[in-house]
């Protein structure tokens, strides 16, 4: 059944937090856990988990808790992660081999099918078994292959020129590195990814340590 209710971005970003620990918590043969438990590993507090799962259905049974192994597969539909998406990364640098590295090793719904760059010298060969082809045959890669998902990791200069040759091909989601935010038609999903935020948030924090 589609989701109806408007969902908050807030416990959007929640939710890969709590299938993260209840991922942990199946690899040690935990079978089931309350939300006070789960609250007391995660950081936020059992009501708030509470109250995000129930946007939901709730999951949980009183005086039972949680079904680890069921909550981990409810929070993975509901992230869409019960299916594979075919995914291209654009640009070859340090930042593309280490995105397509975390990918290929982490992220087993995301298939890497394509890895793009303006570089000719880099041009067919193969990283984590995608191969490597010019920035000139992405759009029509994207068309032929059904792609719907591209991480950009080219500089801040290039982001937004990447992005409209992506969004022309028809691709649905983008996963941006290049510190810059894209601006994209309302049909088009992105996530901004800058490093320097949660860096600077760390400064911050240390500052009265």
């Amino acid at each position: 059944m589609k989701q109806t209710k408007v969902i908050s971005k807030a416990v959007i970003k929640r939710l890969p937090r709590y299938r993260r620990y209840l991922g942990e918590l199946k690899k040690r043969g935990v079978e089931k856990i309350s939300s006070k438990d789960l609250s007391e590993l995660i950081g936020y507090t059992a009501s708030q988990i509470r109250q995000d799962l129930n946007n939901f259905g709730g999951f949980g049974q009183q005086g039972y808790g949680y079904s680890v192994e069921n909550l981990y597969k409810e929070i993975s539909n509901i992230l869409g992660l019960n299916k594979e998406y075919k995914t291209v990364i654009v640009g070859y640098g340090r930042l593309g081999q280490a995105m397509a590295s975390y990918i290929d090793k982490n992220e087993k719904q995301f298939r890497i099918a394509g890895i793009f760059d303006v570089s000719d010298k880099v041009v067919n060969e193969v990283f984590k078994n995608a191969q490597v082809y010019a920035f000139n045959d992405l759009k029509e890669f994207v068309v032929e292959n059904d792609i719907e998902i591209a991480v950009i990791t080219v500089p801040r200069e290039k982001g937004q020129v990447v992005a409209d040759t992506l969004v022309e091909a028809g691709i649905k989601g983008i996963w941006n590195f290049s510190s810059v935010d894209l601006e994209l038609p309302d049909n088009v999903c992105v996530e901004n990814v800058h490093m320097s935020d949660s860096l600077h948030a760390l400064a911050y924090y240390m500052k009265d340590k």
